[in-house]
């Protein structure tokens, strides 16, 4: 083969991200993955074990973890970042001496950053000022990646090259890479479904029927898709896997970690209870709060966020607040064909001409 070996490297030492380095190395790439934990990173290279996040996925032995930066970074075509979005930017900061500009950076993390409400490749792009900036999201469960169970995700840009780069270097036989050019409607997606498996999860907890998860997850759909179309997404990328596709799988797996702190929650457990019980990192408890407080201040109707802040930030009982969300108003389906607004003028009339008709009888 004349092509160059392509090398890629891979910060972060969870599940998702030694995975996607051992998927890299299966497709012939040269993979370097750093961790801060030079326990674990010595444990890869001798037994090609993560045995902290993937105890029974034997890593590709071509994968060289190293907890120097300057050994990992350099020379690298593609840069996957697969860092906690609270750690994220420190990260990216650590590794900024050691990247290029020629070199494709993408983040795997599902998450927002508190202060100013960033995406993780908005942190990309403004801590490096890189062209070739793009995000992966999808319904992937590193756990089902690591069993090669047939997945499917998405890698958005808006430049070609790191499109296609990304599907050269990670597509295979049962990881399948779609391309999408809306790259803040695809991390949005990925952000925000976690904050639904909660609440998948506590209606689980409390014995709540397939009708309601049903329910559920078309109205967290339309919440997501609203907000996201606020802050300047395309809503018909929530038709796709990064949208509706990534919304099924936590919503309806015990794999999700999202979907158990919500469990827990609904059986009674405290947050630090099901936070401390998961033992890692679940990305939407911190989302609840961040997008509330967003969708607070700009006006957004979100009602299942806002009744998932009460239970975990406000102490109201997750059976109070299932009650309290079926008493929210009916308004329309997909607000995309049939706007909200429309619906709630259409009722108005309504109840106008009803009283004035009650009015009128007096006369």
């Amino acid at each position: 083969m004349a092509e160059e070996r392509m090398r890629v490297a891979v910060l972060g030492g969870g599940s998702f991200g030694t995975a996607l380095a051992s998927i890299a190395a299966d497709n012939g790439a040269e993979v370097r993955q750093w961790l801060r934990d030079p326990a674990l990173t010595e444990q890869i290279n001798r037994e090609h074990i993560n045995g902290r996040y993937l105890p029974d996925y034997a890593i590709n032995p071509a994968v060289v973890a190293s907890t120097e930066m300057a050994e990992v970074l350099p020379g690298a075509g593609l840069v996957l970042v697969a860092i906690p979005s609270k750690a994220f930017g420190d990260v990216v900061r650590q590794a900024r001496p050691h990247l290029t500009p020629d070199q494709i950076l993408v983040s795997t993390t599902k998450g927002i950053q508190e202060e100013g409400f960033k995406l993780m490749s908005q942190i990309l792009e403004e801590e490096t000022g890189f062209p070739h900036i793009g995000v992966i999201s999808g319904p992937n469960l590193a756990s089902e990646v690591a069993d090669k169970q047939l997945t499917a995700t998405v890698i958005a840009s808006d430049d070609p090259e790191t499109r296609t780069r990304v599907q050269t270097a990670l597509g295979c036989d049962y990881f399948r890479v779609y391309a999408s050019n809306d790259r803040f409607g695809v991390e949005l997606g990925g952000a925000l479904k976690n904050i639904y498996a909660i609440a998948a999860g506590m209606a689980a907890a409390l014995g709540m029927g397939e009708n309601t998860r049903s329910m559920l997850m078309t109205r967290a759909l339309a919440e997501m898709s609203r907000f996201a179309v606020s802050q300047g997404a395309n809503p018909m990328t929530f038709l796709g896997l990064a949208g509706v596709g990534d919304l099924i799988v936590t919503c309806s797996s015990r794999l999700s970690r999202n979907y158990r702190v919500g469990y827990a929650l609904g059986e009674g457990k405290s947050l630090d209870e099901a936070v401390d019980a998961l033992g890692q990192v679940a990305e939407g408890v911190n989302t609840v709060r961040l997008v509330r407080d967003k969708a607070r201040a700009e006006g957004i109707y979100m009602p299942l966020a806002e009744g998932l802040y009460q239970v975990l930030f406000r102490g109201v009982p997750a059976k109070e607040m299932a009650r309290l969300l079926m008493l929210g108003e009916q308004s329309s389906d997909v607000e995309f064909v049939l706007a909200r607004e429309d619906v709630q003028r259409a009722h108005r009339e309504q109840e106008g001409a009803t009283q004035g008709a009650k009015g009128g009888g007096h006369g």
